[in-house]
């Protein structure tokens, strides 16, 4: 979708939306490929690999959709898909579109309460998931009853359907349901500062709107030869669409593995085994890759173009990347809302360390006040994105007044402050809200803090992002004990792990402290940058 031109401008200038009416997301990844395609292979410890064609794909998810489809499931039903980078992860999903339904990417290490309310606010009727993913559904269950049916990969016992007998059983034949552009495809959970996660309801046509976005800070991908990988878990966005998709809309095959923690010797390791040549790494991925390889190329791995998002590189990084693999890493900028908006192109244009790049071309990207209305160059405000745009969400489903608050006048306001230099290059300041950043995942404080006050002893909680040099920001939990319990080394221990089995690890709070008050306006709210300048002022008494 992006031409290709000598500059920056002239690409601006030659760009156009090609958006049809009639659009489906599953059938042009996946039914208008050349079959014979290699599109997927699995990589998986201690498992031979598998590789997959656009043919096997699409007789898979054709199987699964004849499976739904007898189990009732119906156009805009929703369907979660609660498993890792798999096969089974990426068939669910192009199953679900071509049959009209709304998929939701569950993240694998949620915990029973995460999984709940995402399960129920969205009031999915199925969910397709593995042995352990099956046994934290089991406990929730009864919990929700618009769930109708539980489809297991491996075990799961009673009550639960098995997804591999039951394809087995279908046939391979189905006519995809026509869908509109616009037509509801994906909803994909978003955390805020306060209170429960947003869902963020996606159309067909997001994928679309992403094309551009990928195609920019990977030097006009695809080019022949082209492999993608990323460590990122398809559950977000990140993996999703800036990987899996738009890789098998262009026909480009796609490593899948993610380890249940990252390992840099096992990144460089497997880019050098499958020739990857597009990689998606996340800031602290890379940071970790820099601490493992110092600067020294890594044997065999021959990366074309490297992406990152989620926090700002800087000049330390870059020249790390371009020593290490010979390229420059291209940072991008987005959200769950309106995704890749903002990107560098080195061979377009020089990169300049500290700033997320230029506005994508198609996206109208400025910095605006409070009410909308675009603000000088050089003026701090908030970065913001003008509507209609392909890539934007359709609604946060369920939740009208939060859909209206996202926007002022034509403008989606993404929640970060940043501005625009006279060149056109984007740079973040930070977050208009409390979002915390941390290891490329955006967490809110809303959703902790709920949990931490259903532990016993916390009477009082408020959750903060501190500085930390690998993951950007860590979690810091400040806890008011009810009077019958004191502060104790092995409380604060057993207070995290509440948190890190009931929502999820990369969630529970890595520092806790506990605090006799906390910080709070005459409403009643936390004053959470009180709890930062505080965390501040005695890390620097050290």
């Amino acid at each position: 979708m992006l031409p290709k031109g000598s500059s920056y401008e002239e690409v601006l200038r030659r760009f156009a939306w090609q958006v049809p009416q009639r659009y489906n997301i599953g059938v042009d990844v996946c039914d208008r490929q050349r079959g014979d395609a290699l599109a997927l292979i699995f990589h998986d410890k201690g498992r031979p690999e598998q590789r997959y064609t656009f043919a096997d794909i699409k007789r898979l998810s054709n199987q699964f959709a004849n499976v739904l489809q007898a189990y009732g499931l119906k156009r805009g039903d929703r369907i979660g898909v609660l498993l890792p980078q798999a096969p089974e992860t990426a068939i669910a999903h192009v199953a679900a579109w071509k049959l009209g339904l709304i998929s939701i990417p569950l993240f694998t290490l949620f915990g029973e309460d995460a999984l709940e309310f995402r399960l129920a606010n969205s009031g999915a009727k199925a969910v397709l998931s593995d042995e352990a993913g099956c046994a934290k559904l089991a406990a929730i269950r009864d919990r929700l009853p618009e769930l109708q049916v539980v489809f297991t990969t491996a075990g799961g016992g009673a009550g639960f359907v098995s997804f591999h007998a039951e394809l087995a059983r279908a046939s391979t034949n189905f006519t995809p349901l026509e869908t509109s552009a616009d037509d509801p495809a994906v909803i994909i959970y978003t955390s805020g500062t306060t209170g429960s996660p947003k869902g963020a309801l996606h159309a067909h046509r997001v994928l679309l709107g992403h094309l551009p976005g990928v195609e920019m800070p990977h030097e006009f991908f695809p080019k022949p030869g082209d492999l993608f990988w990323t460590p990122a878990d398809w559950a977000w966005i990140g993996g999703l669409f800036d990987v899996l998709m738009p890789s098998w809309h262009h026909g480009v095959p796609v490593l899948a593995y993610r380890a249940a923690k990252f390992d840099p010797e096992e990144a460089f390791a497997l880019m050098a085994k499958y020739g990857v040549r597009n990689a998606f790494l996340p800031p602290t991925a890379l940071k970790l890759m820099r601490q493992y390889a110092g600067a020294k190329p890594q044997p065999g791995v021959k990366l074309r173009s490297i992406g990152s998002g989620g926090e700002t590189l800087g000049e330390e990084l870059l020249e790390w990347g371009r020593a290490v693999f010979g390229l420059t890493i291209n940072e991008f900028y987005g959200q769950t809302e309106c995704n890749l908006v903002v990107a560098n192109n080195a061979p377009l244009f020089p990169v300049r360390a500290g700033s997320m790049g230029r506005a994508v071309p198609g996206h109208d990207v400025r910095v605006v006040d409070e009410q909308g209305n675009p603000l000088p160059d050089g003026t701090h405000g908030h970065i913001a994105v003008r509507r209609p745009d392909p890539v934007m969400f359709l609604q946060y489903w369920g939740n009208a007044e939060a859909t209206r608050e996202k926007f002022a006048g034509e403008f989606l306001l993404t929640g970060d402050l940043g501005r625009r230099d006279e060149d056109g290059y984007f740079w973040f300041l930070g977050r208009s809200d409390d979002v915390i950043t941390s290891a490329g995942y955006r967490i809110g404080p809303g959703e902790i803090e709920d949990c931490l006050m259903k532990h016993p002893a916390v009477a009082l909680a408020a959750v903060v992002g501190v500085p930390d040099p690998i993951r950007t920001e860590v979690v810091k939990a400040f806890i008011v004990l009810k009077p019958e319990h004191r502060p104790s080394d092995a409380l604060a221990r057993e207070i995290q792990d509440f948190v890190k089995v009931r929502l999820a690890a990369h969630e529970y709070p890595r520092l806790l402290e506990f605090v006799e008050s906390l910080p709070m306006t005459t409403t009643g709210k936390i004053m959470r940058h009180k709890l930062r300048e505080l965390d501040k002022r005695r890390n620097e008494a050290k």
